[in-house]
């Protein structure tokens, strides 16, 4: 084979080669940045998802806390009403006392 042919034929293996090798780091730029956007949306996801179940939680702690507020206001209004209860039905006995000690007061002055 003359030489100019086996240049010829060397030449063009070697564009060949460059044109393989370019297609092959395009390929693999394309994949990266294939692969950087998918990761950018799996974050952004997962943010999302921590944000929903942040406030899903935020709203059952307030369930909770509105629910235990309303038990202690109903445990206090039961309370406050068994208290008044008790000092109506004292009151004839307290007055009574009342007017005894004045009574007596009254008797040791004279």
């Amino acid at each position: 084979m003359p030489r100019p042919e086996v240049l010829e034929r060397i030449q063009s293996a070697e564009e060949e080669a460059d044109e393989i090798v370019a297609e092959a780091e395009d390929d693999r730029d394309e994949r990266i940045a294939e692969a950087r956007e998918r990761a950018e949306e799996i974050r952004s996801e997962a943010a999302q998802e921590a944000r929903d179940l942040k406030e899903q939680r935020l709203e059952e702690a307030r369930e909770e806390i509105d629910a235990e507020c309303e038990r202690v206001l109903e445990e206090g209004e039961a309370e406050r009403e068994a208290l008044a209860e008790r000092a109506r039905e004292r009151v004839d006995e307290v007055t009574d006392h009342v007017v005894s000690l004045f009574q007596e007061d009254v008797h040791a002055q004279t």
